[in-house]
Parts: C-alpha cells; sequence; structure tokens
C-alpha cells in the first residue's frame, strides 16, 4: 500500500546504471532505505528528490523486510545554503552520516527527527550553527547509548563545580577526583554548566548563544575524543572536517 510519508535524505548510493538507493529519516517510521528506480537517468524527476539533507514529501511502498520504493514526491526545503557552501555541506555531511550510523532501522522518533530538521536549518540560515551541532552530536551520543556523565562526577557522584572533562572516563570529574585521569580538561564554570544544558535541551528553546571562539574549538577537541573513544563508527564526514579545520 502506498504511503505518504515526509522525511529527510541521509544518504543516497547508485544501484546499478540509472537508480538510486536513498537512505531516509521520517518521523513516521524511522530510518529506511528506498529504491529511487530511474533517478540516475537524463531530466528525471526522482534525481532532485534523491540528493543529500533533502527535506521531502513522499508517495513510498514501505517495505520493512527489505527495499522500499519511491514512487514519486516533491522537495519541501532543499536547504540552498547548505549547498553553496563547503563548511556548512562538511558539517551538514557529519550529523547525517553520524544519524545514519547511530539510529536503528524502522524505530521512529520524532523527537530526534525534530532536532534534526532544526539543526540543518540552523546550518543553512545562521552564519555560526556550532552550538546547535554540539547540542545535536550530544543527543545523539545519548540515543548511542554512550553519552557523557555531565550531571555529577563519574567517579563519587559529587554535583559540585568546579568539573574537567574526562574522556577516559566518560564524563566530568571533580577537583578531587581529577587526579584520577591527568589528561582531563578543565572547563570554565560557565562552559561546564552550558554543556550540560547543550544536552538536555530541545534546539528549538536555544536562541542565539555567545560562546568564545576558543571555548567553541575545546568543546570539539573534546565531543571529537570522546566520539573517537566510544562512537565505534569510522566517519568519513568527520575526517573530512579535520581536513578543513587544518587549512583554516
Amino acid at each position: 500500500m502506498l504511503e505518504k510519508i515526509k522525511g529527510i535524505v541521509l544518504r543516497t548510493q547508485d544501484y546499478g546504471e540509472t537508480h538510486k538507493i536513498v537512505t531516509i529519516m521520517s518521523p513516521q517510521v524511522g530510518k529506511f532505505s528506498a529504491i529511487a528506480r530511474g533517478a540516475n537517468k537524463p531530466r528525471s524527476k526522482m534525481a532532485a528528490l534523491t540528493q543529500p539533507f533533502i527535506y521531502v514529501d513522499c508517495l513510498m511502498y514501505i517495505n520493512r523486510n527489505g527495499l522500499s520504493t519511491l514512487q514519486q514526491g516533491e522537495i519541501i526545503h532543499s536547504y540552498r545554503g547548505i549547498r553553496e557552501d563547503i563548511i556548512k555541506t562538511a558539517y551538514s555531511a557529519y550529523i547525517v552520516e553520524l544519524t545514519d550510523k547511530l539510529l536503528d532501522r524502522f524505530q521512529p522518533d520524532p523527537f530526534m527527527f525534530k532536532q534534526l530538521y532544526l539543526t540543518l536549518k540552523r546550518i543553512d540560515e545562521e552564519a555560526e550553527s556550532a552550538i546547535p551541532i554540539i547540542m545535536y552530536e550530544l543527543k545523539m551520543f545519548a540515543k548511542g547509548g554512550f553519552s557523557p556523565i555531565l550531571n555529577h562526577c563519574v567517579l563519587c557522584g559529587r554535583s559540585q563545580f568546579p568539573y574537567a572533562f574526562s574522556v577516559a572516563e566518560g564524563g566530568y570529574l571533580c577537583l578531587q577526583c581529577r587526579q584520577h585521569d591527568q589528561h582531563a580538561v578543565t572547563l570554565p564554570d560557565t562552559l561546564a554548566k552550558w554543556l550540560v544544558v547543550f544536552a538536555e535541551t530541545d534546539i528549538e528553546r536555544i536562541g542565539s548563544i555567545s560562546v568564545k571562539a576558543e571555548n567553541i574549538k575545546l568543546l570539539r577537541t573534546i565531543l571529537d575524543g570522546y566520539y573517537d573513544q566510544y562512537g565505534g563508527y569510522n566517519l568519513k564526514s568527520k575526517r573530512f572536517l579535520q581536513q578543513l579545520n587544518r587549512l583554516e
């Protein structure tokens, strides 16, 4: 039976000479893959629907035991601002690849779909979107089952600032426990508190936040190291981002 599905295209790959397989995240059915027949043909109407980051409204044959089939559809939002900027494209590629790796098939999650939609919207429309990206990452880490402990000291349970972030221990260490990890990074109290907010708050509720460039860089270093330790998946998009950052 045909179903009307709204979703964001996470990934596409060629299938044969003329077809494509698209992986879509939808609030109704979760993440799934579908074949778009003829999407690689010249002048195919399917071509525009099978681009990464596109927000689409489609008619689908949903097959929970194999490939679904994309019949037709229309673009709700193309995120043009992302496509015209290599940095925005790189960060968008990272968050959709992270989503694709960490979400199970056919597990609807309207909240995470909303967070993905809002994050792409912020990347598309704003000059600086580092904070929404960090917020989305932390929520995806929780979905993947490896969220850092940010509400208390990992070792003793003490809820008292200041804290240091320990990749090895998986979260915050208080001053007394800081000695257990010589590589732990001490955070300013304000930044440590913000990190808790970023992990727990709907992106929609966060407006423009002014965070110093050096603090954003510090958070990026911490989260990149944390994912490398616990994430479990080698992300091509993350390697590309690291190369871009080195060029900068």
